[in-house]
């Protein structure tokens, strides 16, 4: 009988192993996939995620009416911070603390009856630690009472186009009667990220009152936590549980979570983190235009000028899901003139967006700056120079 020799022997076996290894080799290197868009799971009773511009990138029962805790805050934060924007509130007011303020219980900065404080120190406290008395304070000195604060607040919320929010106070304390969903919750925050100020104060991780004798720590551990995470508001009742409202920013794409009733300690943090990681993994912004960006001009009849330039009035980053970002088209509809008086600001027009044939997104376009009615020599100069040219 003949032997094998070694380098046959050798081959057959490489043969055989090659047979066997293959589909494991194969298995161990998987081609790269892409970002799945498969439903995120959460453990809050409500949950929703938006954008910046208020679209809906995921939900869970996002309309129940709960009990939202120290969430409440991101309203009263809304019309304070409003209230600065309009000159009815300067930072440098001073607060006193009411009889009323003193007596609200759970998180607080201990005011005591008659005590002040500059307005931007009662912000700071309600959005950095979401003190109830100071909540109380800020409210009164705005609107007179904390009953005319409510009613503020309710009125705004209508504004807005909420269907399940009601307040019953400015804080969040437990009552009867006082709630909010997930979904308005998050269109409120829509709003309140508009407001430089507003994120700037919330932003604070740090901050020391009383000349230093009062530390306050953010509540919002995603501003250490989380990359962009730079607001907004956290909330706890034994009744609410743990709710969020969170929001962060990556490049161009900002995204608002919001979690209501998660069930443990942190947990309203985890699960709105869990949120966003999905969301800034299956999404990413397309920028259309900054703010005060000049897009357009329009021609002004009997003005001072003859043309003034169209600007956005704010910036427009569309999200759109990953590699989904072709076919965008951009519109400019105008009424094509202007007759003169123009104020600064006033609205001329829109930019619209259009993916596929269809509207994706929109802006206004305002006047860059006011243009005068002309004199009767300055019209008449412009009818012979119009005259002249159309006779060329």
């Amino acid at each position: 009988m003949r032997r094998q020799r070694p380098a046959a022997i050798l081959t057959l076996l490489l043969f055989i192993a090659a047979i066997i290894l293959g589909p494991c080799q194969a298995a161990a290197a998987p081609a790269p996939k892409a970002p799945s868009r498969a439903p995120v799971e959460t453990t809050a009773v409500s949950a929703i995620l938006m954008d910046a511009n208020g679209n809906i990138l995921y939900e869970k029962d996002p309309h129940k009416q709960l009990p939202p805790a120290s969430v409440t805050k991101i309203m009263t934060l809304l019309l304070g911070i409003e209230a600065v924007e309009q000159g009815r509130l300067k930072l440098t007011d001073q607060i006193h603390t009411s009889e009323n303020a003193w007596r609200q219980g759970g998180s607080q900065i201990w005011l005591e009856p008659g005590e002040a404080m500059t307005a931007k120190e009662i912000l700071i406290a309600v959005a950095v630690v979401s003190a109830n008395d100071a909540a109380v304070a800020l409210m009164e000195h705005i609107y007179g009472s904390e009953a005319a604060a409510v009613d503020a607040m309710n009125r705004r919320a209508e504004e807005l186009g909420l269907k399940n929010t009601r307040f019953a106070n400015v804080n969040g304390l437990p009552a009867p009667g006082h709630y909010m969903s997930a979904h308005d919750a998050a269109v409120i925050a829509v709003e309140a990220v508009k407001h430089p100020l507003y994120l700037e104060f919330c932003g604070i991780k740090e901050y020391w009152l009383r000349d230093g004798k009062n530390w306050l720590v953010n509540t919002n551990k995603l501003l250490w936590w989380y990359k962009g995470g730079d607001g907004l508001k956290t909330g706890w009742t034994e009744e609410a549980k743990y709710c969020f409202v969170g929001t962060a920013k990556r490049d161009s794409l900002r995204l608002i979570g919001v979690v209501f009733a998660t069930p443990e300690p942190r947990s309203h943090l985890r699960e709105s983190m869990k949120l966003m990681d999905w969301g800034f993994a299956n999404y990413s912004a397309v920028p259309i235009v900054d703010k005060g960006a000049a897009v357009d001009r329009l021609r002004v009849s009997k003005g001072t000028e003859r043309e003034v330039s169209l600007v956005a009035k704010e910036e427009l980053n569309l999200t759109l899901p990953k590699g989904q970002q072709k076919n965008l088209q951009k519109q400019v509809l105008s009424d094509g003139s202007l007759k003169a008086p123009v104020e600064a600001g006033q609205k001329c027009g829109e930019l619209v967006v259009l993916k596929d044939g269809k509207e994706i997104g929109k802006v206004d376009l305002v006047a860059e700056k006011a243009v005068a009615k002309a004199g009767f020599f300055r019209i008449m100069q412009d009818m012979f120079d119009t005259l002249f040219n159309l006779a060329k």
